[in-house]
């Protein structure tokens, strides 16, 4: 199988086989005896587990680096933001505009938490790109973005964090409940109890959109406002809008 395909590529096998390997050490593809690599499969439990990793791992790493992005790193991702919402409408091009914006800041990431960022993201990345054919998704995911850019302009450490983790809540939601609706969330709601997050969802661990979502952690925002599709924030007290 490795032959075949270097001949097709017109490469030699040693850097394709070493290729495929780091494809088959990132859960990409899978060896299958006597056929070579395929795909690997993935299901909607895998990945709400990848995104709860990501929502454990990105946004405390946020707070803890964001002094350490320069003005240089926020042009960059402003420019990113631009081409996402140039973009809104060429799906590749929109992903690809968004994995830069994010990449920015994890090149500020520990090397070993930025490696499990990346390495997640893989995983995830074709299922998202389906998720953001829909028309409301890119509108979505840029949106909150420019929240989440100008708080870590503002170098505003818990907002940033809630932002990104809204962001990942909601991608997560988009990407499992489009593939299964009726799937029963597990690990998500592990972690969101763990960070002091109150998810929505029914008595059986289904979610039905728009799911509430509210911060219950000290020193966290009350007076955050985000929706989409997925998630919406209810008001806070005194809020008659």
């Amino acid at each position: 199988m490795i032959r075949v395909r270097a001949q097709r590529r017109e490469t030699s096998r040693t850097p394709l086989r070493e290729a495929l390997h780091r494809l088959e050490a990132d859960g990409l593809v899978v060896a299958e005896a006597n056929r070579g690599m395929e795909v690997a499969p993935t299901s909607p439990a895998d990945v709400e587990q990848h995104y709860v990793l990501r929502l454990l791992v990105e946004p405390p790493t946020i707070s803890g680096i964001i002094d350490q992005l320069t003005e240089d790193d926020l042009a960059r991702m402003t420019e990113d933001l631009e081409a996402m919402e140039a973009a809104r409408h060429r799906i590749r091009d929109f992903q690809e505009a968004h994995h830069r914006f994010h990449q920015n800041a994890l090149r500020r990431y520990p090397k070993a938490l930025a490696e499990l960022t990346e390495s997640l993201t893989l995983k995830i990345y074709r299922h998202q790109r389906l998720y953001l054919s829909h028309p409301h998704a890119p509108e979505h995911f840029t949106s909150v973005d420019r929240r989440f850019l100008e708080a870590v302009r503002a170098r505003d450490t818990e907002l940033a964090r809630q932002i990104l983790e809204f962001h990942l809540i909601d991608a997560a939601l988009g990407l499992v409940l489009d593939s299964d609706p009726d799937h029963r969330f597990d690990a998500l709601l592990v972690a969101t109890r763990g960070l002091g997050i109150e998810l929505g969802t029914t008595p059986d661990n289904r979610v039905d959109r728009p799911a509430s979502l509210r911060w219950r952690r000290l020193g966290a925002r009350a007076d955050l406002e985000l929706h989409t599709s997925n998630l919406r924030l209810p008001r806070t007290e005194g809020d008659s809008s």
